[in-house]
């Protein structure tokens, strides 16, 4: 079956990577500060 030029694609947009990550920034950037602020202390305890 041909498709004829008037029907609608239905084609794959692919998805930018920036636009998938940028939802998750407010709830990943605190946590990775908390987690590398909390080795940061760890290691200047660890060293003194």
């Amino acid at each position: 079956m041909s498709s004829s030029p008037h029907e609608p694609h239905n084609e794959f947009e692919p998805q930018d990577a920036v636009e998938a990550v940028v939802p998750v920034i407010p709830i990943v950037l605190p946590l990775v500060g908390g987690v590398l602020m909390f080795l940061l202390a760890f290691i200047a305890i660890y060293m003194a």
